[in-house]
């Protein structure tokens, strides 16, 4: 079966893991997946990521490895985590207007000509692109 929004399958799987405290999450793999889970280790909200061919079938699985902050209650380091550019409206910005996620505490990552990458590093870089997720 197809999913119409593959990205936001995996950002509502993250979501729902850390929500109910799971170490680990699985999910079908694909290169853009494999792009955000790298930005998303780069600015520490999980531990780290692995992808490995399916067992079933063609493609591979990605799994990524969820962090959790402090020893007592386990607080995960992804508070929110949203879809931004949906398939039926989808959001571009230009490098001078994009917009900081909670004053800077957050990251949005864009879809540029460069690739994945994160809102400062395309404000740094000078370009603009498509708003994918914004994760606090």
């Amino acid at each position: 079966m197809s999913m119409t929004d593959p990205i936001a399958d995996m950002l509502t799987r993250i979501r729902n893991a850390s929500r109910v405290r799971h170490s680990v999450v699985r999910m079908p793999g694909s290169k853009i997946k494999t792009e955000l889970a790298r930005i998303l280790k780069e600015e520490g909200y999980i531990e780290g990521f692995s992808v490995s061919p399916a067992e079933a079938g063609p493609g591979t699985v990605l799994e990524i490895q969820l962090r959790y902050v402090g020893a007592r209650n386990r607080e995960c380091a992804i508070n929110g985590i949203t879809r931004v550019s949906k398939p039926g409206l989808r959001v571009y910005t230009q490098a001078a207007s994009i917009q900081r996620v909670f004053g800077g505490m957050g990251v949005a990552v864009l879809s540029t000509s460069r690739g994945l990458m994160t809102d400062r590093d395309a404000r740094r870089a000078g370009v603009g692109g498509e708003v994918i997720c914004h994760v606090w």
